[in-house]
């Protein structure tokens, strides 16, 4: 293991012989249990500036996908009585189901007010280092939109 100190940051520490192949990873998609999936994709478009790229099948969907820049969320309607359980059921200090860097979080959080979204915590630097705000979607999953101090 190798570690980096960068600052006053946290320090990281890598695996110098992991990735060695040259296998690059480029992104992480959360998969998320949802209510209704037509309220859960019109609340990703309309409030926080996602993009539908996927609502399948034609006839009855169940399944979505949004994308906004280079994050991706999979949106899945399962069944009566199949409900989500995001993750501030579970514990509320481990609440975030998503963590969505930003390099401007201020700026974020100015547009997403502006589009009439609530923030569920407001603009804030946070205990562990961090940055952002959150935003719950109707379902209850946190998404926390920051980046480290």
């Amino acid at each position: 293991m190798a570690c980096s100190d960068e600052g006053d940051g946290p320090r990281r520490e890598t695996n110098m012989t992991q990735g060695s192949s040259g296998a690059e990873l480029d992104s992480i998609s959360p998969f998320f249990i949802v209510r209704s999936l037509e309220r859960t994709l019109a609340f990703y478009r309309d409030a926080l500036g996602f993009e539908i790229t996927l609502r399948t099948p034609d006839d009855e969907p169940f399944f979505g996908i949004v994308r906004r820049d280079g994050v991706q969320l999979l949106l899945k309607e399962i069944a009566v009585g199949i409900e989500p359980l995001p993750n501030v059921q579970r514990h509320p200090w481990a609440r975030w189901d998503a963590f969505v860097h930003t390099a401007t979080p201020d700026e974020l959080a100015d547009e997403l007010i502006a589009r009439g979204t609530a923030l569920s915590a407001p603009l804030a630097d946070t205990d562990d280092g961090l940055s952002g705000f959150e935003v719950q979607d109707p379902d209850g999953h946190v998404l926390f939109f920051g980046r480290p101090r």
